[in-house]
């Protein structure tokens, strides 16, 4: 046994009562609770406080100080950054968002571990498992599944843990002879933010990761991760060189295509919070282009027949002039027949990307029948200044938003439609993949008919470059190599179809949300995916951005790779130590994570 195992062990085993404990649970799987028989005694929690050098924070719930004192200025500074995604994050006792209608509300955990190292999720992960509670996992803490919350557990917290290397000649471990490669190398509670700062506004390079900024990394990465420019570089889980991981039995490994390769495939997208605490990861880095830039505005059609023909030339368009490497983002079909265009492109010049619009924008302006509700405008910038705060605050203000915190990191911006995500409450949210033989020309009329049918009951937005589908074949071959749904590699896009309201945490005053409301929108959400899926039936779903009920959700998030990554789920973690909502495994625990129901895979 290495010495750093053994170390691990003894940290383990001289936790206060681990032995028993941990024959009790394997005597009865079931996880206990607070007050319960078998919860840890306080001198139990101040051994895991001593393991973990003082790391440890007993939660009370977000919003007591308001349920304290409703006026009083600890509430009143809540309530004012409530709308602030940094703020949130900061929060342990909080996640990016609130709740879902009739599934899960953001309840804090009994306890926190703020990690700082590895050695401090091993110290929580064999307390957990000595002592049989419910562990969940937060970095970014935004799962729209509620998969970083989890009330009554233990939460492994690893937002300090935020460190941002870059390298110029990476070579992962175990791997001697690879060719060294540029790379960067992010800790678990960083964020896209803190990436593209590194590696792009300071270093020159680009990193793929995701479109929203606040957004942690290692989560996206675990469930595969699109960014704005993934048609060009694919997934971010397809950049993936190497990580470090905290596994069930508490032992911290690196996982890589030479060491642990099956658990490094099941990493590059297998879902966050079931194969175990990914404290690091190593990320491919490469050249930026000269140019990024986006396309954004709105165009309204006078009657639903203009509407429906405006679809079916947007469609013809896409597939023509944009179903490439160089662009990415959205389409959305609006329910007040308006088409919303906010794309962004890829190495292009500004000159080069007007050229491929100009026939689109000829077609729109020859009818009568439309008008650019907002102006179209087409604009490219600097590659290195995309995700740079000072640049944007110079020439574009107010698209791009910094925490304004005192002591906040200039680093810390988030677009400014992402802010309104912070803390939201969702009433529906469903996403398919959409195969690129919907585009052919004879099927081009069906999916048109299909989105407009959708468009009826709720607006539909396709999401180009989370379809993989014109990707280039380095792209497409990284990512065929992840545990994602090999459906993306077909797929021309993503569509998302989702609404929600404000935030409404519990104990938030104000905060209440009107069910009848949400679940009216609901059902409208679910109509419009339902005219949607009669053109694509069986369509696999994104596990990220998906519906909390999503029926057959192994052959949806994970198609034929489910089983496989079923298999690395058991030799891992064969008692399920980690489970999250519709994660591998977690067939076999009842819905709040508590109660083993049997055996997965």
């Amino acid at each position: 046994m290495k010495r750093r195992d053994l170390l691990k062990c003894a940290v383990a085993l001289s936790l206060p009562g681990a032995p028993a404990l941990a024959a009790a649970r394997r005597a009865t799987g079931a996880r206990v609770r607070p007050g319960a028989p078998g919860w840890p005694s306080e001198r139990d929690w101040q051994g895991l406080q001593r393991a973990s050098g003082g790391q440890l924070l007993k939660l009370e719930p977000a919003f007591a100080a308001c349920a304290a004192d409703p006026r009083g200025g600890a509430c009143a500074g809540l309530l004012g950054q409530i709308g602030n995604p940094y703020f949130i994050g900061d929060q342990p006792a909080l996640t990016q968002t609130s709740g879902w209608i009739d599934a899960w509300s953001s309840r804090n955990s009994a306890y926190a571990l703020a990690a700082t190292s590895a050695a401090d999720v091993a110290a929580a992960v064999s307390f957990a498992r000595a002592h049989r509670l419910r562990l969940v996992v937060k970095g970014g803490g935004h799962s729209y599944l509620g998969t970083s919350n989890a009330p009554d557990s233990l939460l492994v917290w690893t937002r300090a843990m935020n460190a941002a290397i870059v390298h110029d000649d990476f070579v992962a471990q175990g791997c001697a002879g690879t060719a060294p490669q540029p790379a960067v190398t992010l800790g678990a509670g960083a964020m896209w933010s803190d990436a593209y700062a590194a590696v792009t506004t300071r270093g020159g390079r680009y990193v793929q990761g995701g479109g929203c900024t606040t957004v942690g990394v290692a989560g996206l990465v675990q469930s595969g991760g699109f960014g704005s420019f993934s048609k060009h570089y694919g997934s971010a889980a397809a950049g993936l060189l190497e990580a470090q991981i905290v596994t069930a039995d508490g032992a911290v490994r690196i996982a890589n295509a030479c060491t642990n390769a099956d658990l490094f495939w099941a990493i590059k997208g297998g879902g966050g919070g079931s194969l175990g605490v990914v404290t690091r990861v190593t990320l491919r880095t490469h050249p930026l282009p000269v140019f990024f830039g986006a396309v954004f505005g709105d165009i309204r059609a006078s009657s639903d027949s203009a509407y429906r023909a405006l679809i079916a030339k947007a469609l013809a368009f896409y597939q023509s002039a944009l179903l490439n490497p160089h662009w990415g983002e959205q389409m959305a079909f609006r329910s007040d027949n308006v088409l919303h265009l906010s794309m962004v492109f890829h190495d292009l010049s500004q000159a080069q990307a007007q050229a491929v619009w100009a026939p689109f924008i000829e077609w729109v302006g020859a009818s009568t029948e439309y008008t650019f509700s907002a102006p179209l405008k087409i604009v490219a910038l600097p590659a290195r200044h995309f995700w740079d705060g000072a640049w944007f605050a110079r020439n574009a203000p107010g698209l791009l938003v910094t925490d304004e915190r005192a002591q906040a990191s200039p680093d810390h911006v988030v677009w400014a439609g992402d802010k309104e995500q912070a803390g939201w409450f969702i009433h529906s949210y469903k996403s398919a993949w959409l195969p690129q033989q919907l585009l052919e020309r004879a099927r081009q009329d069906a999916l048109a008919d299909a989105l407009f049918a959708a468009s009826r009951h709720w607006s539909v937005a396709l999401h180009f470059n989370k379809g993989l589908a014109g990707a280039p074949p380095a792209a497409l071959e990284a990512t065929r190599d992840t545990a994602m749904n090999p459906a993306v590699l077909d797929a021309f896009a993503l569509a998302i179809i989702a609404g929600g309201g404000a935030p409404a945490y519990p104990g938030m005053p104000g905060g209440a949300h009107d069910p009848a409301k949400a679940r009216a929108d609901a059902r409208s959400i679910g109509l419009a995916m339902a005219a949607l899926s009669a053109v694509a039936p069986g369509a696999g779903a994104y596990v990220s951005e998906s519906d909390y009920f999503q029926p057959d959700w192994q052959r949806a998030y994970w198609g034929s790779n489910y089983r496989r990554l079923a298999a690395v789920k058991r030799r891992y973690d064969p008692d399920g130590l980690f489970i999250v909502h519709h994660g591998v495994g977690s067939e076999a625990w009842s819905a709040d994570g508590f109660t083993p129901l049997g055996a997965a895979g």
